[in-house]
């Protein structure tokens, strides 16, 4: 049963990664990114409000890194997201999303001083090559000639936002219950995605574009977002973690059954070589060493 929370989570969001294609001829991406969280800030405020002013001593001193937070994991990574999905298949961008918890690792390396191992370094290099062969449509050759296609750009630029999001969580570990940072995040988010939205073509809420809002604002912002978090308080950071290898999988399924996207023979190749990427770099755990010594950081 402890698993079903993570399946769940990543189930949604993977779901969440086909409406985002399926609504990208229905709602402009300014539009839906800011209703998406405008309307689960309106769901959360009745529960939320009342005990974030109460710990309002405690949250006032985080607001700036709060506020970064806001920015990185809501407002921008979802924002590119929707955009991409102008732009690219819904298999694309569940495959690149895979590379995910790879960004994670190496800025990890980078800004908290993790210790570089050999599945760190090999991990990073397999799921490179994934997602390489991915948006080059299995032509690595294309790719230098013609380069990345905007939509593919736009998802690597989305995961770089969301695992420094995720970096910069471990690293501050802020001491606020995390319903009640969700929520501030959440206020942030609508806050910075205001003016994008005020500015940008809009279509309006119509009777086609509903479904696709309230899908984003209410599965895969609170329900899975919800179950994310209490995976983590169950199994373990780590441990959780380990369901996001699922995300491509999911999402080319639900993309073939709800979208009729074609799997090629490179989306299979690209996304195994990605996944046995991340699979790789907590398996094979053995320090790297330079003349005979473990390196302690880089």
């Amino acid at each position: 049963m402890q698993y079903a929370f993570p399946l769940l989570a990543v189930l949604i969001w993977a779901g969440n990664t086909v409406v985002s294609k399926l609504a990208a001829d229905a709602i402009f991406p300014a539009e839906i990114g800011f209703y998406r969280w405008l309307l689960a800030g309106v769901l959360f405020t009745p529960f939320l409000l009342r005990p974030v002013l109460a710990n309002w001593a405690a949250i006032r001193p985080h607001l700036g890194k709060i506020a970064l937070l806001g920015i990185l994991g809501m407002a921008t990574y979802q924002s590119l997201a929707y955009y991409a999905a102008h732009l690219t298949s819904a298999t694309n961008m569940g495959i690149i999303l895979s590379l995910m918890p790879m960004m994670a690792l190496a800025l990890s390396i980078a800004m908290l001083g993790q210790q570089l191992t050999a599945g760190a370094l090999a991990g990073a290099i397999l799921s490179f090559a994934g997602v390489l062969i991915v948006v080059s449509e299995g032509s690595v050759g294309r790719l230098f000639a013609h380069g990345i296609g905007l939509g593919d750009a736009l998802m690597l630029v989305a995961n770089l936002a969301y695992a420094l999001y995720s970096v910069l969580l471990k690293k501050w570990q802020l001491k606020i219950p995390a319903t009640q940072l969700l929520y501030v995040q959440i206020l942030v988010a609508i806050l910075a995605l205001l003016p994008l939205y005020l500015l940008s073509p809009k279509t309006g809420v119509n009777s086609t574009n509903l479904p696709y809002i309230l899908f984003a604002g209410i599965p895969a912002s609170m329900v899975a977002t919800l179950a994310w978090i209490h995976a983590v308080g169950r199994l373990g950071p780590s441990r959780t973690a380990i369901f996001f290898n699922l995300l491509p999988v999911f999402t080319a399924v639900i993309a073939a059954l709800v979208l009729r996207e074609q799997l090629a023979g490179y989306h299979v190749l690209g996304g195994l070589l990605t996944l046995a990427g991340v699979v790789l770099s907590g398996r094979w755990p053995m320090p790297l060493t330079v003349g005979g010594r473990a390196r302690d950081a880089v």
